[in-house]
């Protein structure tokens, strides 16, 4: 988890939500490590999972991450959630609730759900309030940065 908050940070550097996701291979070893680019790219599906399971798949040289773990800092999205079960990795790790999006026990309980043929081991909670802090600091600091220009165009600039 710890190489995952190092990635939402990078990503936070680049102007990014900072959500950040490593996959481990079936040694423990990392395969791959991605932070949000969304805003970068301009890429609405370029989300720290997605990035790092498509980097995992090619440097496994196989669509199929079986074995492999995908540890990630705040809990998956619909999206997110589906790739992995898509991908068929063994454990999906992660760091702190969304209650807004989540859709690994929050919202919705995608990687769970009986009808697909495929469930990855959930666990959840890991350095949970470090991970919702570096998300929290993020967005205060947005918060202030538009209160901040807000005040100054209503001083006229």
């Amino acid at each position: 988890m710890r190489l995952a908050l190092a990635e939402a940070g990078r990503a936070a550097e680049r102007g990014e939500v900072p959500i950040g996701a490593v996959v481990l291979g079936p040694d423990g070893a990392v395969v791959a490590a991605a932070g949000n680019e969304r805003e970068t790219t301009g890429d609405p599906t370029a989300h720290a999972e997605v990035l790092a399971l498509r980097a995992a798949a090619r440097v496994l040289g196989d669509r199929r991450l079986s074995g492999c773990t995908l540890v990630v800092t705040l809990e998956p999205c619909t999206m997110c959630a589906g790739a992995a079960v898509l991908a068929r990795v063994d454990r999906l790790v992660y760091g702190a609730v969304d209650e807004k999006a989540g859709a690994v026990g929050s919202l919705w309980d995608v990687v769970r759900d009986r009808r697909l043929n495929h469930r990855p081991e959930v666990v959840m909670g890991i350095l949970a309030g470090e991970c919702a802090a570096v998300l929290t600091e993020f967005f205060e600091g947005r918060r202030r940065d538009a209160r901040r220009d807000a005040r100054r165009d209503a001083r006229g600039g």
